[in-house]
């Protein structure tokens, strides 16, 4: 028998948000990319006057991030906003990314894929498209987000295959094919939440405590940002990335990315040196085409 979705759950699918624009500069682009850990010695990412300067491929996240936040939850049965996760994020790069302009991100509520009931808490996915101006298709977002204490409402128990974005991504019994480590910096988040995620978690020590932290801790949208320069760096473009937010990573810490390939597909998983730690997993990435290369 399949299942439904309840009565709440199909209202709360009619809502309608409007259209989030986003207006960037190569400057824009430029702080991105030090944000995830390019330095002055990548200057195709951090000199715009590079002949192949360029965003890194999940600077799509930044555009989409306001429309996606705008997305209710309010009708979820105890919702708390300070009890919200970030499980897992999947983005896909429809079109070369342009280095400046305007683009446009649409949050439906109608495309919120999913809204699972996990017992002690609900898992909403939703879906972000972002345009440019002439209505192509730049980029598509999928973000799953956790909210603790909202579960037991009568909803769906199982999530529907949806592809790449809800991949496994099984690690190989065998030795990674590459290996990448990076130190993140002490200003890391500092820096990263300049491309717009503000939250205070990140930047306020009193803050993080409240959240059960010893300190501010990295955005996961980074840790998945620093891991897909790491694919890019050793495999090339790719045209989708997925990953679960597996762990929380402190600025300061070391970060370790292996990567598989298998076929088409770059599956990794990224860890904290220092801790041992799993911070992303059943994680991967699509290669993109020769045909896709030369757009």
């Amino acid at each position: 028998m399949t299942e439904r979705d309840p009565p709440h759950v199909v209202e709360a699918k009619k809502t309608t948000i409007g259209p989030v624009s986003y207006t960037y500069t190569e400057r824009d682009v430029i702080l991105y990319n030090l944000g995830v850990g390019a330095t002055e010695k990548d200057l195709q990412w951090t000199y715009e006057g590079d002949d192949e300067f360029a965003a890194l491929p999940t600077f799509g996240v930044v555009p989409q991030f306001e429309a996606s936040s705008s997305v209710p939850m309010d009708w979820l049965p105890n919702f708390n906003p300070a009890k919200l996760l970030h499980g897992e994020q999947f983005l896909s790069i429809k079109a070369p990314i342009p280095t400046s302009g305007e683009l446009v991100s649409q949050a439906r509520c109608e495309r919120v894929l999913e809204v699972l009931d996990k017992d002690k808490a609900a898992a909403v996915t939703s879906v972000v498209e972002t345009r440019d101006k002439t209505g192509k298709l730049v980029f598509e977002n999928q973000s799953t987000v956790f909210i603790r204490g909202s579960g037991g409402f009568g909803g769906k128990r199982t999530g529907s295959d949806r592809g790449a974005a809800t991949a496994a991504n099984v690690v190989p019994k065998r030795s990674p094919d590459a290996i990448v480590e990076e130190k993140t910096s002490s200003s890391q988040a500092a820096l990263y939440r300049l491309s717009g995620d503000a939250n205070p978690l990140h930047i306020l020590p009193e803050f993080a405590a409240i959240g059960g932290f010893n300190k501010p801790i990295l955005h996961g949208l980074c840790s998945m940002g620093i891991a897909g320069k790491h694919v890019l760096q050793k495999f090339g473009a790719f045209r989708d990335i997925k990953v679960r937010f597996a762990g929380v990573v402190y600025p300061g810490e070391t970060l370790v990315t292996e990567m598989w390939k298998e076929g088409g597909k770059i599956i990794f998983t990224t860890k904290v040196k220092e801790r041992d730690t799993i911070v992303l997993a059943s994680a991967a990435a699509t290669l993109v085409s020769d045909a896709l290369t030369k757009l």
